[in-house]
């Protein structure tokens, strides 16, 4: 369960650098009750308005990488989260985003209805 959890957090992170809406699409739940807060944003709840910010990013001028750290994965019955830090790098500038994933598995396939992400301060 584990793998797959983290196959489909990955999944998500490969849509992210690709700026690949519809593989953005497949990883997440078209529901109400999805939720997304990139770092500065408000809430966003619902999959139409976390489908449009994901068009407005993949539209902007960054391109970033993520290094993925600090991964844990816990799993309980249908649900399961994955917290992380992405490590951004985009050309010159980097940061480092405390973040939480949160899936669902509905008819044996696990959707994100959760991202979370909070810069981390630096030192």
């Amino acid at each position: 369960m584990s793998a797959e959890v983290l196959e489909i957090n990955q999944a998500f992170y490969d849509a992210h650098e690709a700026r690949d809406l519809a593989a953005m699409a497949a990883v997440w739940e078209h529901s109400d009750r999805s939720c997304c807060v990139h770092p500065g944003w408000p809430i966003l709840r619902g999959w139409p308005l976390i489908e449009e910010s994901w068009r407005r990013i993949f539209g902007g001028a960054g391109r970033n990488q993520f290094i993925i750290t600090n991964e844990a994965v816990v799993a309980d019955g249908d649900v399961a989260w994955v917290s992380l830090d992405e490590n951004l790098v985009d050309g010159s500038v980097g940061g480092t985003i405390a973040a939480t994933n949160v899936f669902v598995r509905t008819d044996g396939l696990w959707k994100m209805v959760l991202h979370q992400g909070s810069p981390v301060a630096r030192a």
